[in-house]
């Protein structure tokens, strides 16, 4: 374990040295960050640790971005996710595995009412129609180890929700 000034990012390339496979969970919030923090971390932050795992050999790189994600949209959680996702595919990695989860089910130490009422809904809408508006983290997290276990199909897969579900149940 690395730890590492994300504003000095490149002064750690030795921390991305020597990795077979990378993911990256990394994100913050407008509200915590304000906008410009926003893409600062989502998009800045993410694709120099990409850039620094392909120059450091990683091979595999599995990303964690956002369902709707689209460098066109107008909203900018959107916008910065797709931007992002463009930015890691355009390093070069023999394998990209992008994740699109829909809203993420977890607990926080911080307190979001908003989120938490949420999370109680869509926890609740989930037993109906499981794959539909949530997953829960820790599926996630098994989706992203499963990707990486199973042979290659193609340079670039996108997992949609429901995909994220399927595979992180495996």
């Amino acid at each position: 374990q690395a730890v590492v000034d994300f504003e000095r990012l490149g002064e750690h390339a030795a921390a991305f040295r020597g990795h077979d496979v990378g993911f990256c969970c990394l994100g913050t919030t407008r509200a915590k960050a304000g906008a410009d923090g926003f893409v600062r971390v989502d998009r800045d932050y993410v694709a120099q640790a990409a850039e620094l795992a392909r120059a450091g050999g990683c091979k595999h790189f599995v990303l964690q971005s956002s369902r709707g994600a689209n460098a066109q949209s107008h909203f900018l959680y959107f916008r910065v996710k797709g931007e992002v996702e463009n930015l890691v595919q355009a390093v070069g990695f023999d394998r990209c595995t992008i994740l699109r989860p829909a809203v993420l089910l977890c607990k926080r130490q911080e307190s979001r009412p908003m989120e938490w009422i949420a999370q109680q809904f869509l926890g609740a809408v989930a037993r109906v129609f499981p794959t539909a508006y949530s997953v829960p983290v820790e599926t996630v997290a098994r989706a992203m180890v499963a990707c990486v276990l199973q042979p290659g199909e193609g340079k670039v897969k996108v997992l949609e929700n429901r995909a994220i579900h399927e595979l992180g149940k495996a």
